[in-house]
């Protein structure tokens, strides 16, 4: 009986509803907001001031010198708190290594992650509370560098003082009129988070600011100061808050079972997960005891705790997609890197390339040793979805000595996919490339009684770009037609009556030509001559439609005639030369609306947007479909998974890239 009050624990906790809309009151209330809420990035003008002020002081007195000495402290604790919470970030996101003890298995979305964006601003008020301090008590600047008396007075304090006034302070705001003023936006986080600590109004955190004070001033106006103890109490106090708002349990249940006394001395991340569900309990600051004294522990508490931090399995995905990484900066845009970064659509930043030379090492230990890799999830219509990565750079895909090792990588993902019990499992850009494994077609040859379905999701890449030409056209330049992509395009387009000039390079003209004409007669008869050989890109000079499946040079694009849309299946895309055309991105689509938990933007697809071999695979799966799709592009089933994509809510991204000089529009 006592198993099935956890399991419905555990479920609850699952399915708890978005608090986010749950949650909702006034954002008037006085001090809600913060002063510099619209001041962008200009707000860390206040930590040049610091550094100015150390660096130059305005005086060489002892007392300059003191001063500009404080101000030092100050700016080490922001930046050794700021990593603090961002290591504690990345390890929140580190789904490889934690996705057994994850407290709800729900993901954090990108209105979350909009709400948090700002979730550093408490530091930004600490340092200047620090700063007034210094102005108000010179006596902070003649603290020793040790004092191991004050550990024991600093404790007294945090135990005596800060821990029973935060614990009514708390209880307070939990107060109908406080609650709808100020406590629900803390609140309207829906799954917790380290940063999720930092989300609260300006009244809350200046009142915190009296919490964290206490024990610090009440130790130096004792006698007992010294930096260490504030440097250990501070950042300890952070390290408590980012493990009490993690969705991680991270503290082995066997650790209380030991030592039972520590069970009321020190929370879990599960204890305030269940405060976040459970508002009438778990009050306390970060010591259980006085939820104990104040009758507001969770009895359930000690058993989901038990079950989570033990927990050996987790739920199985329905649908896997299969990844791999572009190259050195991509793969700093993950969300256990920097979760901010990684929701908004991949670009080089600045701010990345101090970080190129130790993902480089990271990189070359991957190469080394290292196995796919989950890094992203969402919920789909009661459905999880899984992003699996193959830990492999794009250049890598091209060396042939790595080719052995990456159908290695990939063929164990599918075969893991299958012990899973995952029921489509799509494949990624190079993942399927056809001189790598042929589209697939090698793993399901080698397996042939495999229970997951593979896919290359390539069908409904050429429906998206098909369905992107207009009606009207009636000639297209096309290049890298002997791919799967390119053969595809080619017949739909003969059947289309579209003429077709597809071009063959002169460098391999008997191979291609051979192909090409392979490809020809898989046209009816009566279309096979909308289908062009052609040598040059000048052939294409009066040609206003390019479908571009091979890397395009400057000289290249430079046949085309002015208002050319170059439309393109290339990896990496070409890159847009002609300020007189546009350019359309790779094929992709946008998930339906009803999905859930994303928070992580796919390369440089928009917020919600996959690529179409991802869309692909969804659209295999919500249908059900038995069969493989591997190697060659079914160009009869091309019309069918467009039109279940579009039943299934997925939508057709405008995706043109219009440079400003053009005078007439395209939808972007």
């Amino acid at each position: 009986m006592e198993g099935e009050k956890v399991t419905t624990m555990i479920q609850a906790r699952i399915t708890i509803p978005d608090k986010r809309t749950a949650f909702s009151g006034t954002t008037t209330a006085p001090l809600f907001a913060w002063p510099w809420e619209h001041y962008g990035n200009y707000k860390y003008l206040f930590y040049v001031a610091l550094l100015a002020k150390y660096l130059y002081p305005t005086t060489t007195t002892e007392e300059g010198t003191e001063g500009s000495s404080w101000c030092l402290h100050i700016l080490l604790l922001f930046l050794l708190r700021g990593l603090l919470y961002q290591l504690w970030s990345s390890y929140d996101y580190m789904f490889f290594l934690n996705r057994t003890r994850r407290i709800s298995e729900e993901g954090i979305d990108f209105k979350q992650i909009d709400a948090e964006w700002n979730w550093d601003n408490f530091l930004i008020l600490h340092a200047i509370v620090a700063v007034l301090a210094y102005w108000s008590f010179p006596s902070l600047t003649n603290l020793p560098l040790w004092d191991g008396r004050g550990i024991f007075c600093c404790l007294a304090l945090h135990i005596g003082v800060s821990e029973p006034v935060y614990y009514w302070l708390h209880r307070l705001l939990h107060s109908p009129n406080l609650f709808t003023d100020y406590h629900w936006l803390h609140h309207s986080s829906k799954v917790s988070h380290p940063f999720t600590a930092g989300h609260a109004t300006f009244l809350e955190h200046l009142v915190l600011c009296i919490v964290i004070g206490v024990p610090i001033l009440g130790t130096v106006f004792i006698g007992y100061g010294s930096i260490s103890i504030l440097y250990s109490y501070v950042l300890l106090f952070d390290m408590l808050r980012c493990l009490g708002h993690s969705n991680v349990e991270v503290i082995p249940h066997h650790l209380f079972e030991n030592i039972p006394l520590l069970r009321y001395l020190v929370y879990t991340p599960t204890y305030h997960n269940i405060h976040h569900m459970d508002m009438r309990t778990n009050f306390c600051l970060f010591m259980p005891v006085y939820d104990i004294l104040g009758k507001t522990i969770n009895t359930r508490y000690w058993d989901l705790h038990k079950d989570i931090s033990s927990r050996k399995k987790t739920s199985a995905p329905g649908f896997v997609f299969l990844g791999h990484v572009v190259d050195i900066m991509a793969a700093l845009h993950t969300p256990f890197v920097f979760r901010s970064f990684n929701s908004i659509p991949f670009s080089k930043k600045f701010f990345l390339f101090p970080f190129w030379p130790p993902t480089f090492l990271v990189m070359l230990a991957m190469w080394a040793k290292s196995k796919t890799f989950l890094v992203s999830f969402y919920n789909l219509r009661g459905r999880l979805h899984q992003t699996w990565v193959v830990p492999r750079f794009g250049f890598q895909y091209f060396l042939p000595f790595a080719a052995d090792g990456i159908n290695k990588q990939i063929e164990e993902a599918i075969l893991r996919a299958d012990r899973l019990g995952v029921k489509v499992i799509s494949l990624a850009a190079l993942n399927k490339n056809e001189s790598l494994n042929g589209g697939g077609t090698l793993f399901i040859n080698k397996h042939p009684d495999l229970k997951v379905r593979v896919v290359h999701g390539n069908t409904l890449t050429a429906a998206v770009i098909l369905n992107e030409i207009p009606r009207d056209v009636d000639e297209v330049f096309l290049t890298g037609s002997t791919s799967k992509l390119g053969r595809a395009i080619a017949l739909y387009l003969a059947r289309r009556r579209v003429r077709v000039l597809v071009l063959i390079h002169m460098q391999m003209l008997t191979q291609s030509t051979e192909r090409f004409l392979k490809i020809q007669k898989e046209a009816p008869e009566e279309l096979q001559k909308f289908l062009v050989q052609v040598t040059k890109y000048q052939a294409a000079k009066q040609c206003k439609t390019w479908i571009i499946g091979k890397w395009t040079t400057p000289r290249e694009q430079s046949w085309a005639p002015s208002g050319t849309h170059f439309h393109q299946y290339v990896v990496p895309p070409v890159i847009p030369f002609r300020r007189d055309c546009t350019f359309g991105k790779l094929a992709a689509m946008r998930l339906p609306e009803d999905v859930e938990g994303l928070g992580s933007c796919e390369y440089t697809m928009e917020r919600g947007v996959v690529h179409a071999c991802h869309a692909g695979g969804v659209v295999h799966f919500l249908e059900g479909w038995k069969h493989h799709e591997v190697g060659a592009i079914d160009v009869d089933q091309i019309d069918v998974v467009w039109k279940a994509a579009l039943r299934h809510g997925l939508k057709p991204m405008q995706n043109f890239i219009v440079d400003k000089s053009c005078n007439w529009g395209i939808s972007q």
